[in-house]
């Protein structure tokens, strides 16, 4: 048992660590027409973690992969400096940040359900960080009047404002990770690791 431990800890480190290092990759962040970025699928390593070991320790993981983003977009972003009331604020630190990454550990709630089960789980978690993301569109910025310069011709729609400039980056990052979650599941050698742990699992239950 303290070996499966130490082995999940090491394996929820190195997803954590991957993730990581894929979010700092934007190769496409300069051909959004309204901002975002688009990365390396830094998403589907936390996603995997879940696949594996399920939604509970996927949230721990993908909680610490919160953590990471908070720091990055207050050292990096200027979180603090945004201008922002306080009440604004903790609902961007709220949405943009703990909830719409630590999500991403749902991705495994459909393991065991084989490929159609691991894309419905990549899907549903990613499109829960879009809607993180989307409502702070709406609610946060769409209310501090900054945001119009960039598109004027939905300047009076928050919602369809939110809608475009979220979905820019978050539709392909959607079908990036999804493609590659496919092929992972096709690899055979890669599928028996990743679902070595729900055979366990089955086995433990008879």
């Amino acid at each position: 048992m303290k070996k499966n431990t130490t082995k999940m800890l090491v394996e929820g480190a190195m997803m954590l660590a991957l993730a990581i290092v894929l979010s700092l990759l934007t190769p496409f962040q300069k051909i959004l027409p309204f901002g975002g970025s688009i990365t390396l699928v830094s998403m589907l390593p936390i996603c995997i973690f879940s696949i594996k070991y399920g939604v509970g320790k996927g949230l721990g993981v993908s909680f610490l992969f919160a953590v990471f983003q908070f720091a990055q977009g207050t050292i990096k972003d200027g979180l603090f400096g945004w201008g922002l009331t306080p009440g604004m604020l903790i609902t961007c630190i709220l949405l943009d940040y703990f909830l719409a990454y630590t999500v991403l550990g749902f991705a495994g709630f459909a393991r065991k359900k084989g490929l159609a089960g691991w894309i419905t789980g990549v899907v549903v978690a990613l499109t829960m960080r879009f809607l993180c993301h989307f409502f702070s569109g709406v609610y946060v910025f769409g209310s501090t009047g900054k945001i119009w310069e960039q598109l004027d011709f939905v300047a009076e729609n928050k919602y369809i404002y939110s809608l475009m400039y979220n979905g820019a980056y978050m539709l392909p990052e959607i079908i990036l990770t999804v493609l590659v979650t496919v092929i992972l599941f096709k690899i055979p050698q890669v599928r028996n690791i990743l679902t070595s742990e729900m055979q366990n699992e089955t086995a433990a239950e008879k």
